[in-house]
C-alpha cells in the first residue's frame, strides 16, 4: 500500500506548510508611515504612526530583510492589493501634492498647487 506524505514529507512540487506562531505577548501596531533605507546586503523598513498636529513619529517596528526578500515582499503586496481591489473595489490614492501628500493628510494643510 503506498504511503501518503506526512507532515515531514513533501511532494516534489509542493513545499511543506509553514505554521505561524503568534506569541501571546505580541503587540500589533498600527502604521501609516514607513521609512525605507537600504545597504548592499539589506533593506531596513521602519514602520511608524503619524498623528495630526504631532511633530514626531515614533517607530513601532523595524524590519530588516535581504534584497531578495524585499523584492518578494513587493511582489506579495502587489498580488494582495490586486486581490483586495477585486473584492472591495479600487483603492483611491490622491495624485495631487506628490511628496507633500502625507503632510497634507496629517497636518490639514493643502498641498501646493501645480
Amino acid at each position: 500500500m503506498p504511503q501518503l506524505p506526512g507532515p515531514s514529507q513533501t511532494t516534489p512540487n509542493k513545499p511543506p506548510e509553514l505554521q505561524l506562531e503568534l506569541p501571546a505577548q505580541l503587540d500589533a501596531t498600527y502604521s501609516n508611515f514607513v521609512v525605507i533605507q537600504h545597504a548592499p546586503a539589506e533593506f531596513i523598513i521602519d514602520f511608524a504612526r503619524v498623528l495630526p498636529n504631532v511633530p514626531t513619529a515614533r517607530v513601532g517596528a523595524r524590519v530588516i530583510m535581504s534584497p531578495l526578500h524585499a523584492k518578494l515582499l513587493l511582489r506579495a503586496l502587489h498580488e494582495n492589493i490586486e486581490k483586495y481591489e477585486v473584492q472591495f473595489g479600487p483603492i483611491y490614492v490622491p495624485q495631487q501634492g506628490g511628496d507633500q501628500l502625507a503632510s497634507s493628510l496629517f497636518t490639514g494643510q493643502k498641498p501646493p498647487q501645480r
